[in-house]
């Protein structure tokens, strides 16, 4: 059920990891706030406040920051995207998180994943959530400390996906990183469309990256997405996928046992360099 307007401004960001993914592997990172500004906000949308986490580093920069929307995993906004916003903040961006599950319940208090993805996930509709992340830039455009118009999305698993779809959606956006993220896929009325139908209407290059043995994402499907890529809009034509063959799916989780190392370090880098590479 959609929760009422009420509801909304009154949900507030949970504490922890996501009751889905415990237990919590012994290779889970922790990033400080140490020298950042960083905690909960709320974003005014449509169907009222959402929460979001941010983070940025302290102080008044000679320069405003550049901002970079990231988009959580089906587990919600939990601890490890919190960490996440905290380690862009210190690459230097105000890095906000949005809760894009507000409006139908708190993903973190729920730990069966069929229950999840039946009550919450596959009632988020993408034109919500464009809508949502619309409100995100538009709040990140009132801070002192922001530049929006520098402006960059980075999304796990499912925001994998949505990084793809908004970097068509938004002119604004300049560059998207997407952490194996669904190119292909199953359609309905609430998500009509796959990042493959949207080459043609991509406005930002998107680096996505994955990993080979990913049961989910099959080679075969980023070959069609390449192959799509290569005729698509001008933002499309500088679009890359990397693929690390060894990874399997959500191997930047560090909470997971799915987490590899060198492989999630190496796409931090790639994402540092591919923001810069566009401005951001």
């Amino acid at each position: 059920m959609v929760a009422s307007r009420r509801d909304l401004i009154k949900h507030g960001l949970s504490s922890g990891f996501a009751l889905a993914v415990v237990p919590i592997a012994t290779t889970v990172l922790a990033t400080s706030a140490q020298g950042l500004e960083a905690g909960d906000v709320k974003i005014a949308t449509a169907a009222g406040d959402i929460p979001a986490y941010r983070a940025y580093p302290k102080g008044s920069p000679k320069n405003k920051l550049p901002v970079l929307l990231v988009v959580h995993e089906i587990f919600g906004v939990h601890e490890h995207i919190k960490d996440m916003c905290r380690r862009f903040a210190k690459l230097g961006y105000l890095a906000i998180a949005p809760d894009l599950f507000a409006r139908h319940g708190d993903a973190t208090k729920i730990a069966d994943i069929s229950q999840l993805r039946a009550q919450i996930v596959s009632q988020a509709s993408d034109a919500q959530v464009a809508g949502d992340l619309d409100a995100t830039v538009a709040w990140a455009s009132r801070q002192a400390e922001a530049d929006a118009s520098r402006l960059a999305i980075t999304g796990f698993c499912w925001g994998g996906r949505i990084t793809w779809l908004y970097a068509a959606h938004q002119p604004r956006v300049k560059a998207g990183v997407a952490w194996y993220g669904k190119v292909v896929g199953d359609k309905d009325p609430l998500h009509p469309k796959s990042p493959i139908d949207l080459v043609g209407e991509l406005k930002a290059p998107v680096l996505g990256l994955y990993g080979g043995k990913d049961q989910g994402i099959p080679v075969e499907g980023l070959e069609q997405m390449k192959s799509a890529l290569e005729s698509g809009s001008a933002a499309a034509k500088q679009a890359e996928i990397h693929v690390y063959p060894e990874a399997g799916h959500a191997f930047a989780a560090d909470y997971r046992p799915s987490y590899r190392k060198e492989d999630a370090e190496d796409g931090f880098k790639r994402l540092a360099a591919w923001l810069k590479a566009h401005g951001v």
